[in-house]
């Protein structure tokens, strides 16, 4: 019952800032939780500092860490106006991690070629082994990352995703 009663105390006084809490016995044995300072005649006093939220909301969903475990997203775009930062908004919109590649760069030409059939469009969204997607379209890329169970919209409060840099900045 004590333990509901703190629970409930730390509840009631978790705020925007950080909170104090006095635990302190009193003349009649029983415990007792509070924000402001017992009277003087108590000692025993054990001080406590809570901070607003105990719960870490930062972190990614088991389901996203699942997602980009199983199917990594993969961009490879270039500066090639409006399909390819719309894309790339898009993925953040959703919050999904993701890399971005430059398929100009030596060292990628080869990969993407394979990926794409040989053709030379950006974007290419691949996501894991399910899907390689030619060129921005939000319906088909929402349903290759639904299948891949990515989240349909970023966590309230979520950081930005950290992909790559856009690709020549």
């Amino acid at each position: 019952m004590k333990s509901l009663a703190m629970v409930i105390l730390l509840g009631l006084v978790t705020t925007a800032g950080a909170a104090q809490i006095y635990e302190w016995v009193d003349e009649k044995g029983v415990k007792q939780y509070t924000q402001q300072p017992p009277p003087p005649n108590i000692k025993n006093v054990r001080q406590r500092q809570f901070g607003g939220n105990v719960v870490e909301t930062k972190a990614p969903t088991h389901n996203l860490q699942q997602a980009v475990e199983n199917h990594p997203v993969l961009l490879y775009a270039t500066d090639c106006g409006e399909p390819c930062t719309k894309g790339r908004a898009h993925l953040v919109k959703r919050g999904i991690p993701f890399t971005e590649k430059d398929p100009l760069k030596e060292e990628e030409f080869d990969n993407f070629k394979k990926l794409s059939g040989g053709s030379m469009g950006v974007p290419l969204l691949v996501v894991g082994e399910l899907r390689t997607l030619k060129g921005f379209l939000a319906s088909d890329w929402d349903a290759a990352l639904d299948k891949a169970g990515y989240p349909g919209a970023a966590a309230p409060g979520a950081k930005p995703v950290a992909g790559t840099p856009p690709a020549g900045k």
